[in-house]
This record gives C-alpha cells, structure tokens and sequence, in this order.
C-alpha cells in the first residue's frame, strides 16, 4: 500500500486526491493547505497540515502535489531527497533550469517523478495522435484554448498570473501533443501577447499565441487567453494538418469556456484523407475526475512496477521549453532559436 501525501487543496487538489481515495492500492496519510480548506465529505477525516514540513514529516512514500507553480521545483526536490515519489501538475517548475535539475534529483535519487499531463490519458488525444502519426509528416499543428473566465474562475486566473502565464500553463498539454506526434526537436519559437486587464501585473499578459518551428519542418501555433474580456468564438481548435489529410477533434457541447470538464471533452475525432472522410465516435469519454483517476493510476503502477520514466521526463522538459521560449520571446519581440 502506497502512502500518500497531497499538497495543495484547489481544484486539481482536491481531484487528486479522490482518486486516491478510491484507489485500493493507496492510503492517504495526509493532506497540506496554507489555510484551512473546504473539503468535500470523502476527505475530511484526513489529517490535514498547514505546512509543506508538517505534511513530509509523516514519511509518505508518494507525494502529489498541486500548488502554485513557484513551490513544484522546491517541493518536488524536497519530497525527493526525503525519499518520496513525486506526482506534480504542470509546469514542472518557473525555469527551464529548475525543470532540469528536478529531473537530475529524480535520477539521482531513484524516485520516480511524473508530471501532470492530463492529456496523455485521455483515449481520445491518444487517438488523435496514433491517427496523425499514421498520416505522416512534416505537420501543421493548429490548437487554442481561451477561457471567457470571471467571477471565482478570474480570480485563479489571475492568482496564477503572478507567476505564470497563459501560454505556458496551458500550452505545455498542446505543446506536448505536438512533440509526441512529430518526434522532431525543436527550431525556433515566436511568440506575442498582450495584457487585456488592469487587473494583472503590468508585465504579465493575459492572450498570448506561439509559433513553433521543429527540425523535420513541421510547423504549429497555439493560443491561449484568459479574462472576462475574451470571446467563446471558436475557443476550442484541435487539428493536425499533413499532406495526406488531417484530424481534428470535433466538439461536443462544450458548455462555458471556463468549465474545466469542457477542456478536455471530445465529441470524436474527424479523419480526412483525399479520398475519404472518416468519423471516429469517442464512447465512454472520461470525465476530468476520471481522466485525474488514470494519472494518479499510473503513478501508482510506475511506482509498484518500477516503470522507466526517462522518456517522460524529458518530453515535460522540452515542451516546457518552448513555452518558456515563447513567453521570452513575447517579451524581448524576438524569435527564440533553440538549437
């Protein structure tokens, strides 16, 4: 039995830790939130800590954590060097250099570290991308996700702005469904953005888009926006264009932009080749509960298996990179060159 501990009590927090709950091969020891949170009823009879230290001192052999992306470097090398397992959410740390030597730990310490990227359990992304490998390359990646957010929604927006930007804490999914379908490193990375709110740090943006060059000539963008300001118009692009055809994710109905459960839902995959148009019904779609079930799923297996992660943690780093590349870009007004 796997003990675990959760950091951080938001939203992935709380998700994250129901599937621990439910899962016979973990026990949760513990939960850590700086304030006292609210707690659905399947968690309140967890022990909870205010402290990151309070939390490590009950030895968990896993800790997942789910904060704000200043403390995922420093936590993870912690929760490492203490002998833990690390699940942390995306991005995997402020700097590509932090991202690294997060990496360098895990391999030094023979822990296993995983990084959340939701969209490498979801059936229908591992679809979309096995279909656009099979077409061949080089690609035309075109992806967005703009969230028309206000309220609670705009509030965790901007509370995120103080230390990352759209474009990154989102684009690092997107960017990484590109690199796994291309298998190409990167060239060049462009960016521009604009701050649309008074209400974020004056050399913070709230849009942001990025261009995206890789060595077999593929080539693609992604957007992404948050605020009261930004439009539901086409907030939701998925294609990958090559020479043989296409696919693209075709929406189910989405709902609001600023509903978590709309970003990852697929109403099925369209598959266009020159001489035929094929359509690919996704059953049983997982929910964001269910997609947060598998990942802490296999986290478990990884570590109960002794799963090689090398790969994985090197994709985290690279797709990192470029959206990091892209936020340097957007604010010098120069193309980053990555090799």
């Amino acid at each position: 039995m796997i003990k675990t501990l959760v950091v951080g009590m938001g939203q992935m927090g709380k998700n994250h830790a129901r599937a621990h709950h439910n899962n016979p091969n973990s026990t949760i020891i513990g939960l850590v939130n700086r304030s006292k949170p609210n707690l659905p009823d399947e968690l309140k009879s967890y022990p909870v800590y205010s402290t990151f230290e309070e939390g490590l001192s009950a030895k968990p052999d896993l800790v997942v954590i789910a904060t704000y992306t200043d403390t995922h470097a420093e936590f993870a090398i912690r929760a490492m060097e203490a002998g833990a397992h690390v699940f942390v959410e995306k991005p995997l740390a402020l700097t590509v250099e932090q991202a690294e030597l997060v990496v360098e730990v895990a391999q030094h310490t023979k822990r296993k570290l995983v990084v959340g990227y939701i969209l490498r359990h979801h059936p229908a992304w591992m679809r979309m991308i096995k279909e656009a490998r099979a077409l061949g390359g080089p690609y035309v990646f075109r992806m967005n996700l703009n969230q028309q957010s206000s309220g609670s929604a705009w509030e965790i927006h901007k509370a995120l702005m103080q230390t990352t930007s759209p474009i990154v804490d989102c684009g690092v999914h997107y960017v990484d469904v590109m690199c796994q379908v291309t298998d190409a490193d990167p060239v060049s990375v462009q960016g521009i953005g604009l701050r649309l709110s008074d209400e974020i740090a004056p050399d913070m943006y709230n849009y942001g888009q990025l261009q995206v060059k890789f060595s077999d000539g593929s080539v693609g963008w992604y957007e992404a926006g948050w605020g009261p300001m930004m439009s539901e118009t086409a907030f939701f692009v998925k294609d990958i264009v090559s020479s043989n055809g296409s696919v693209s994710i075709v929406d189910s109905e989405k709902g609001a932009s600023s509903d978590v459960n709309g970003h990852t839902k697929v109403g099925g995959l369209l598959v266009h080749r020159s001489d035929k148009d094929e359509y690919i019904t996704m059953s049983e779609e997982p929910g964001h509960q269910e997609l947060c079930d598998a990942e802490q799923a296999f986290v478990l297996d990884c570590i109960e298996n002794d799963k090689d992660l090398t790969r994985h943690m090197k994709d985290a780093v690279v797709s990192f990179r470029i959206c990091l590349a892209a936020d340097q870009s957007i604010k010098i007004g120069n193309p980053i060159y990555l090799t």
